[in-house]
């Protein structure tokens, strides 16, 4: 097994080969970028800033942009389009156990329920996610059809319009997240200056925002989104992208990494596919006939990998034969000893199942008893929402700030976020809302 996962690693590292284009709309501007990725790591090849193509003719500021890649050997390759956020309904769903081939069915069926546009028409993409999550992302097709429009009078091949959290998802995934499987939260500021946040964890596979916030308390309200630890510390967007071998002074990934993001999404779609919200009939692909010299390489590669790997099997195949006879021997007493495990398993969840049953409705009883004792008039609470494993509290104190430690001396609660606190309007108090951890003591 360790053979066949390094191995499958080796495979997927020479498979990291191609190009592409990322062009992010930031406003009235595009930003540029250019990436060729090869398996001895990613060279960007150049960035170009296009600015009010907005209020420019389009044939202008596409030969500009023409000119660009031409420059670079590149002007064959279609791009790849970041939308910006505020146009892009993006929605998370859990379809655990679906097929592949069912789950566009699946989301199409739940389609009218996952955006707010009523009977408008819309255009829609997709890409998994861990844990048998799916990311949708949802556009009025009358903004993709402007877009569409736009970029065709300007002479652009487009073969994808994505969005941020699709395009750095699969990005990060061309770098490999063994160190970051527990979770993490990175972030970078975007071209007009707010905080973009990306984070990913065990219970939320992807998360993605901007705050007009200092960089601290996005980065905060990110954790407490993705049921991080609050001592987490927050990576840099761009230390957990593909760092690249070659980087032009003018591209600052600390600035802005989305552009770049989006190029390696569109380099290796088959490695780490993004979503793609434009219509199938008018994705535009690039010239496939460049790309013979390297599907012959590909190929060799696999042979020579294939060679190994056939090698590797056999030298192994003659210990094998010896131990199947000892397993063969052993194995009914296995599968018995297997069956009994099963059975006790099954037994402990029930009798778990059963015990939370029981106990729950105690717990959340004595929990309310204990929010009650702990926050004292002259504060009150006004609305007070308990779940499994939080609560959040809402209402008037004198001090909102006090009652975070007042909640953490609980043995009951630990964690408490003040969320939000404002001065009451004519009064001396102040009306909070805080989040906070439950705990439950052990029996």
């Amino acid at each position: 097994m360790p053979i066949e996962i390094s191995l499958y690693k080796d495979v997927r590292k020479l498979l990291a080969f191609g190009s592409g284009v990322g062009i992010e709309i930031s406003g009235d501007n595009l930003e540029v970028v250019a990436a060729r990725v090869r398996p001895s790591g990613v060279r960007v090849l150049g960035r170009l800033t296009i600015h009010n193509f907005t209020g420019r003719p389009a044939a202008e500021w596409g030969a500009e942009y023409t000119g660009f890649l031409k420059s670079w050997g590149v002007g064959h390759l279609s791009a790849t389009v970041l939308l910006p956020r505020r146009e892009v309904i993006v929605r998370q769903v859990a379809l655990p156990g679906v097929a592949t081939k069912d789950i566009e069915g699946a989301i199409r069926f739940q389609l009218d329920s996952l955006h707010p546009y009523g009977e408008e028409d819309v255009s829609w993409g997709w890409s998994p996610l861990a844990y048998g999550a799916i990311l949708v992302g949802i556009v009025r097709r009358t903004e993709m059809e402007r877009y569409i429009s736009l970029f065709t009078e300007a002479g652009i091949l487009v073969s994808s319009f994505t969005f941020s959290a699709a395009a750095v998802h699969a990005a990060v995934r061309l770098n490999g997240v063994g160190h970051l499987a527990q979770g993490f939260v990175a972030l970078s500021r975007s071209a007009a200056g707010a905080v973009e946040v990306y984070g990913e964890s065990q219970t939320r596979p992807v998360f993605s925002a901007e705050f007009d916030l200092a960089a601290p308390r996005a980065a905060s309200l990110a954790l407490s989104e993705l049921r991080l630890p609050p001592e987490t510390v927050p990576f840099n967007l761009e230390d957990v992208l593909p760092k690249p071998a070659v980087n032009p002074v003018e591209n600052d990934l600390s600035r802005n990494a989305l552009p770049y993001a989006t190029a390696l999404a569109g380099a290796c779609p088959w490695l780490a596919p993004s979503a793609n919200v434009l219509p199938p009939e008018q994705r535009r692909r690039s010239a496939r006939g460049i790309f013979i010299p390297t599907i012959v390489l590909g190929a060799a590669v696999l042979l020579v990998g294939g060679g190994l790997l056939l090698n590797a099997h056999y030298t192994e195949q003659q210990y094998l034969h010896k131990l199947q006879a000892e397993i063969s021997a052993l194995e009914p007493i296995a599968r018995h000893a297997d069956a009994l495990d099963t059975e006790i398993r099954l037994d402990r969840a029930r009798i778990q199942l059963l015990d939370q049953f029981r106990n729950q409705t105690r717990a959340d009883l004595n929990a309310l008893n204990e929010l009650t004792r702990l926050v004292e008039p002259p504060a009150w609470f006004n609305n007070i929402t308990l779940n499994h494993d939080s609560a959040r509290l809402a209402g008037e104190a004198p001090q909102a700030a006090s009652l975070v430690k007042i909640l953490d001396s609980s043995p009951l609660f630990q964690n408490s976020t003040l969320d939000a606190s404002s001065k009451v309007a004519g009064g001396v108090g102040e009306n909070y809302q805080i989040h906070v951890a439950r705990k439950y003591p052990n029996p």
